[in-house]
């Protein structure tokens, strides 16, 4: 999510192998052996290897995973013989705002619009919206000048379209969503595959729309639902009442174990309002098996807490929440094995504990 002070760490790392990223065209003469080309769409690109960049850190152990991290190069290929490596800057300790919020809901959403129409090449998939943003004043090679009454209605609109991706991503009636018939989990992802959200009808937009006001990257690894395969996301942001969960009030959220995953798991709690981590007192937003939950026994259950206060010996087990603000969160499961689909295995809904 948007902002986070997440512990960034990784193993797994494609050992010899290396990957050429370009906004143009690789030229076969400049590949290498072992070497793999991807061309951008786009001149600014992000990087991001989702499992093997945040979550993985075997036994907890976060330092290794963060010298594993390290041996990772990035430079220009042209500099390939005395390459100016890239510098990694630790974020664990940071807090960081990159969040929309700021520019979302206003006129300054159509400003930062028109400045990546700039920055970036037109592709010819996307020559339909080009034209409707012409329309507003948001060309490539010209100046985002609107009037006063211009910018009155840009502003309005922007609100209004923030508002219903809202209601998408936290009020859908879809009933695809739910993963369960007897459960108030739903799915993040509503287009299984498909990281562009096609579907044989064309572009699904309200699950793209659903998608990004939660999240901000995908990858096709996040949207399979195939045992063994990706990782899957699950949303909870209903009581077993079915009531949005509330941070004045105490919640547990109880765990069939073994969890059905081959590689990890973990429940992260997000605040409704800024569709990011929780910033508390307590400096926690998730437990994870492989670091706050890695000695749970192999067989039963385990019940996880979520409230202002931690129920007396749950500390090590419990999140903090912000009373009167309101909260979801994201159980995900990397490498899900068939019990996680075919409904053998389900976490249970939050219960409020009274």
């Amino acid at each position: 999510m948007p902002r986070t002070k997440s512990t960034t760490s990784t193993l797994g790392l494609m050992a010899g192998a290396m990957l050429a990223f370009a906004a143009a065209p690789v030229r076969q003469q400049d590949r290498q052996d072992r070497q793999a080309a991807r061309q951008s769409r786009r001149h600014g690109a992000l990087l991001r290897r989702r499992a093997a960049v945040r979550d993985l850190p075997v036994q907890g152990d976060v330092a290794g995973a963060m010298d594993a991290l390290r041996k990772i190069k990035i430079y220009p290929l042209s500099e390939a013989a005395n390459p100016t490596l890239m510098t990694f800057v630790d974020t664990t300790d940071v807090a960081l705002d990159s969040t929309s919020l700021k520019w979302e809901d206003n006129l300054q959403f159509w400003q930062k619009l028109s400045e990546i129409v700039e920055a970036e090449p037109l592709l010819p998939q996307f020559l339909p919206m080009y034209g409707l943003l012409s329309a507003l004043g948001i060309e490539k090679g010209k100046p985002f000048a609107p009037d006063a009454r211009m910018q009155d209605i840009l502003g309005r609109a922007a609100k209004a379209g923030r508002d219903q991706i809202l209601v998408s991503a936290f009020d859908s009636d879809r009933p695809d969503r739910l993963a369960w018939p007897d459960r108030n989990w739903e799915w993040v992802g509503l287009v299984p595959g498909s990281a562009q959200f096609e579907i044989p009808a064309g572009i699904d937009l309200e699950a793209r729309d659903r998608w990004f006001a939660q999240a901000i990257v995908t990858s096709p690894a996040m949207f399979r639902r195939t045992a063994g395969a990706g990782s899957l996301y699950w949303l909870g942001l209903r009581d077993k009442s079915g009531a949005y969960l509330d941070g004045g009030k105490t919640y547990r959220l109880t765990v069939p174990l073994p969890v059905p995953d081959k590689l990890f798991w973990s429940v992260t709690v997000y605040d409704a309002a800024t569709r990011s981590e929780v910033q508390t007192g307590q400096d926690r937003a998730a437990l994870r098996s492989l670091v706050e939950l890695k000695d749970l026994p192999s067989t039963g259950s385990v019940d996880l807490y979520f409230g202002p206060k931690a129920p007396k010996g749950q500390d090590a087990r419990w999140i903090q929440t912000v009373p009167g603000r309101g909260w979801f969160a994201y159980m995900r499961i990397y490498g899900p094995d068939q019990p996680a689909f075919d409904g053998s295995w389900k976490p249970a809904d939050f219960v409020e504990v009274k």
